[in-house]
């Protein structure tokens, strides 16, 4: 999707040497910390545990998942760029709180400065999906006809986000400025409450990442409109893209990667991300990752670091053509 490397592979050489080097945390016997920024439950949380027990196995200590919610992420994110640059705290980034959120305003912490990349971990496109019962209300037969009747309506829908500056807000925010839908904005605190509110008909539509929506998608309690990616979902391949329903331009991607605090030692750093790619190339993560929507992606950290500078770019152009404001 974001042609970066298949999982990174240290020569030999390297490897003897990273052999002798510990992260200082697994030295003095210190669990790891992943912080992710999202409600337990969420897409970002369940991918994070996926990967968090692997990894433990692979640097032979305990690694744990830590909530930290707010701020469309930044919470989290303020806390890890605080931390000490030892290796114990690391983040649980994706496109909210190192692409959209900072592209469109300032805070307290630099996506890029304030961190070292590890390594891209997954990606998964943005769903469109609405409450099935907004299809009997509106009495349109598919979801090309809903489209058209979300679109055409002025001043009577609502969607739902993860938090202002996050990928739904985004998307959305897209889609209109593609579109000409007028929709109202309303915010929550994670995609977990976002879904729940749309699922529920309290918002008309959201635009959460696959991998959250699938559960609740396969369940019926979603109605998977359409695929705001390049092409159809493995994990849903009946729900076309927006492109086969006649929308352009709304492709919107959520990447999710894992940060360490700025200054961390390259030694750390390398580790990390060989152990890392090691547990991608685990068939039961992969399948895990696959099975809720996720497509598995590793990369180096300097991949991963060109991805954000790439995305701060895009999405500040959006903020600027679509008048975003952060209120």
């Amino acid at each position: 999707m974001f042609k970066l490397s298949k999982p990174y592979w240290i020569t030999l050489a390297a490897a003897f040497m990273l052999a002798s080097v510990t992260p200082y945390g697994l030295a003095q016997n210190r669990s790891i910390s992943i912080i992710v920024p999202t409600a337990a439950g969420a897409g970002n949380d369940s991918m994070a545990r996926i990967i968090a027990t692997k990894l433990g196995i692979q640097l032979g200590t305990s690694v744990v998942v830590e909530n930290k919610t707010g701020a469309s992420g930044a919470i989290a994110a303020e806390y890890v760029a605080r931390s000490a640059p030892d290796g114990n705290t690391l983040m649980w980034g994706y496109i909210g709180t190192h692409s959209t959120s900072p592209a469109l305003q300032k805070l307290k912490y630099d996506p890029i400065a304030d961190f070292e990349p590890i390594g891209l971990t997954a990606y998964s496109p943005i769903l469109m999906v609405a409450s099935p019962a907004l299809s009997i209300e509106l009495k349109v037969k598919n979801n090309q006809e809903l489209l058209a009747a979300l679109i055409s309506q002025k001043n009577k829908f609502s969607y739902a986000s993860a938090g202002i500056g996050t990928g739904p807000h985004f998307a959305a925010e897209l889609f209109k400025l593609s579109t000409g839908a007028d929709w109202t904005h309303v915010p929550y605190k994670g995609a977990a409450p976002a879904i729940t509110d749309t699922m529920s008909g309290q918002t008309s539509v959201s635009f959460p990442g696959l991998f959250s929506a699938v559960p609740f998608v396969k369940a019926g309690k979603l109605n998977a409109v359409a695929v705001a990616g390049s092409k159809r979902s493995s994990a849903l391949p009946d729900v076309p893209t927006l492109q086969e329903l006649g929308i352009s331009g709304v492709e919107v991607t959520q990447w999710y990667g894992l940060f360490a605090p700025a200054k961390t030692p390259k030694a750390v750093i390398d580790r990390l991300n060989a152990a890392l790619n090691k547990v991608l190339t685990d068939k039961e993560v992969i399948k895990k990752i696959e099975d809720q929507g996720g497509d598995v992606e590793g990369s180096t950290p300097e991949e991963l670091k060109k991805l954000v500078a790439s995305e701060l770019v895009k999405w500040k152009r959006v903020v600027q053509q679509a008048k975003i404001t952060a209120e």
